[in-house]
């Protein structure tokens, strides 16, 4: 159950995510969150400079595993902008990080994309849900009230790439 805690770490990383579109990055941004509540860490996206595993998600699983006992990470959040693509789902269950909130799933981002005219069945990489990647794991969203404002993010992106 999404709660007032969960909807400000969300909006959150829909600020990180409007960070890396101004600098010219997708928009996503993620944050880590302790069992007590405390942001950990926090990131956006950095593929702009070529490296497509330079996910939040990714680097945030990376920071957990090197500065988190895995008792710790299994009771931490985290929180994202768009739903875990499959390397930073299988990062997120590799280094044993607990539960997952995202505003945007992956299949209303392929409906986005594809309503803006982008192929995403150019990707060499399959959209898949977090579920389809990691078992026994709590995942929470697509978050409806704030998916418009990552929509609006992605727009924006990609209206720039046309």
């Amino acid at each position: 159950m999404i709660n007032d805690q969960d909807l400000k770490h969300l909006q959150r990383c829909i600020e990180l995510a409007k960070v890396a579109l101004e600098k010219g990055d997708e928009p996503f941004g993620s944050v880590l969150v302790s069992a007590s509540g405390d942001v950990l860490a926090e990131d956006r996206n950095r593929v702009g400079g070529g490296d497509h595993t330079q996910h939040p998600e990714f680097a945030l699983a990376r920071w957990a595993a090197e500065n988190m006992t895995l008792e710790e990470r299994e009771k931490a959040t985290v929180y994202t902008s768009g739903e875990h693509c499959p390397m930073c789902a299988a990062a997120h269950g590799w280094v044993g990080l607990g539960r997952i909130v995202y505003v945007s799933s992956s299949g209303q981002l392929v409906q986005w994309l594809s309503e803006m005219g982008i192929n995403v069945s150019e990707s060499r990489v399959r959209n898949l849900p977090i579920r389809d990647v990691l078992r026994d794991i709590t995942v929470e969203g697509p978050v409806l009230e704030l998916a418009e404002q990552v929509r609006e993010l992605h727009r924006q992106f990609y209206a720039g790439k046309h």
